[in-house]
């Protein structure tokens, strides 16, 4: 029987199998280089995605890889250079979004999402955070006439896959969104959706309740994974720790690790930015808002209101690229009365498999390594059923989602 276990990386995903290992009674040690939600699960926009069960490579892709190649497109800036260097990610990328595919991926991603907003709110008031949570759903917004048909199209596929929203009109959107700027003709309000007013926050607290129920958390640069007998080890800058299993979650850093154990799992990352802006004073939005046509977020958080772009496809460490959020800004802009930009801009990476599903199961190979990585933009919404699906399959119980459309030996051989 398990009895410890090390989990790296101390995002959302991490910090969840550690508590999910722990509610078994195994002895778990965190371990990342920084302290817990300070990577990709600091930097998102705080919603907790029942609806997002459309990969990101539907078919609708094939339609809008013209206008994307110009790196015109707010959605996507795209590093040619990058691009090349892995030609056959990128196919099976494209290869995945094929209509045939659609139907068992969104059913996978539903079994993920579905539960998002119950776990988290139970995980919170566990930690003491409630506070942070809001259930007053998601908007999203067009702003041009062609948005009616677009949000009806939307709303007609989420009500076939029994998710409930609302369809409004310019009057509707400033009936529940009133410092809105009437620029948008069309919205959709997506009531079942939650969010959080700092991702990050929540992140720590529940570490924090980790800790608190007797977990360790050990802070340094991991720099190998090896076989140790039956179990694994990890070595460190600060030390070398051993246990029975050993949990890769290190998102978008995953593969590193996993490379010198031959290793493939066809991991790639999307970078992402976010910037804050305040209100200007006696001004509101009871909601995160998506403007579908400047490809941004603008979610209230703790620190202002914060402003997210679209995806940038360049090398993980490569130096910042603003255009794209330095367009949301202008367009958050014109859409809601902000004032002075807070702080730094953020930049993060966000874990991406070719077929947008996440990698939870065991390794191919080499038991007791367990895989958890790849929740693309959905990790901080995903994270919580992500950790007990692992610990129930460490356990041998029956996890809460079907394991196998995210078996690792999709990719893995």
């Amino acid at each position: 029987m398990t009895r410890t276990a090390l989990v790296l990386g101390a995002g959302m995903v991490g910090v969840s199998c550690a508590l999910a290992l722990q509610k078994r009674g195994i002895t778990v040690t965190l371990i990342d280089r920084r302290e817990p939600g300070c990577e990709t699960s600091y930097g998102n926009a705080g919603v907790l995605a029942a609806s997002s069960i459309l990969p990101l490579n539907n078919p609708s892709l094939y339609a809008k890889i013209a206008g994307y190649l110009g790196n015109r497109h707010p959605a996507l800036n795209l590093s040619w250079r990058r691009a090349f260097s892995r030609p056959g990610w990128l196919l099976r990328f494209l290869w995945e979004a094929r209509p045939s595919q659609g139907v068992a991926r969104i059913a996978a991603l539903q079994a993920l999402t579905a539960s998002t907003v119950e776990r988290h709110r139970a995980l919170m008031a566990e930690a003491g955070v409630s506070h942070r949570l809001r259930e007053t759903g998601t908007l999203k917004l067009w702003r041009t006439e062609a948005g009616h048909e677009a949000a009806q199209a939307e709303h007609d596929f989420l009500k076939r896959h029994g998710i409930e929203s609302q369809i409004l009109d310019r009057q509707g959107i400033s009936g529940i969104e009133p410092n809105l700027n009437p620029i948008f003709p069309a919205g959709l309000l997506i009531p079942c959706v939650g969010s959080v007013d700092s991702p990050g926050a929540v992140t720590a607290a529940y570490a924090a309740l980790f800790a608190k129920r007797g977990g360790e958390i050990e802070q340094g640069e991991i720099r190998a994974l090896a076989r140790n007998g039956g179990g694994w080890r990890v070595s460190t800058e600060k030390g070398t720790f051993e246990a029975d299993i050993a949990v890769v979650a290190l998102g978008p850093w995953s593969a590193d690790l996993l490379k010198p154990l031959g290793l493939d799992p066809k991991l790639d990352v999307e970078r992402g930015y976010h910037r804050h802006l305040k209100p200007e004073a006696g001004t509101g939005l009871s909601r995160p808002v998506y403007d579908v046509d400047g490809a941004y977020y603008m979610a209230p958080m703790e620190q202002g209101f914060r402003i997210t772009s679209g995806v940038d496809l360049s090398f993980r460490d490569a130096p910042d690229e603003h255009r794209q959020i330095d367009g949301a800004t202008a367009a958050a802009r014109e859409a809601f009365p902000l004032g002075e930009v807070v702080g730094e801009t953020w930049r993060g990476a966000r874990p991406t498999l070719p077929d947008s599903l996440p990698m939870i199961g065991e390794a191919p190979r080499n038991p007791g390594l367990w895989l958890a990585f790849g929740n693309q933009h959905i990790g901080f919404s995903t994270g919580p059923i992500t950790g007990e699906m692992i610990a129930a399959m460490v356990c041998g119980e029956t996890p809460p989602a079907d394991p196998k459309p995210f078996a690792p030996r999709r990719y893995i051989r």
